[in-house]
């Protein structure tokens, strides 16, 4: 499996085996982060750079383990721009009396 991601960028973890995060486990978020991407040990596995946080937690993760993070969804999906629409400016002849 080829990962969608390279060093330096910016990458979510999933929590799958965290099991100490002081909620049960359907209330958890499926991924924390984001966290950056120091290095990839072989093929398989990804070290990041992990916050204050989770400094409890050993720093590489297999690549099945993390995903790419983006901040907004124009990164996502970056053919989908959307331009706002000017607004609508109508002209009033008169106002009617109540």
């Amino acid at each position: 499996m080829e990962p969608d991601f390279k060093e330096a960028d910016q990458s979510l973890v999933s929590t799958l085996n965290f099991n100490n995060l002081k909620r049960p486990k359907k209330m958890r978020d499926s991924f924390v982060g984001p966290f950056t991407i120091i290095r990839f040990i072989a093929k398989n596995g990804v070290e990041v750079k992990i916050t204050e946080e989770f400094s409890r937690k050993h720093p590489v993760f297999p690549v099945s383990l993390v995903k790419p993070y983006f901040q907004t969804e124009e990164d996502r999906f970056p053919s989908t721009k959307k331009t706002p629409t000017p607004p609508e400016i109508v002209e009033v002849e008169d106002f009617l009396d109540q």
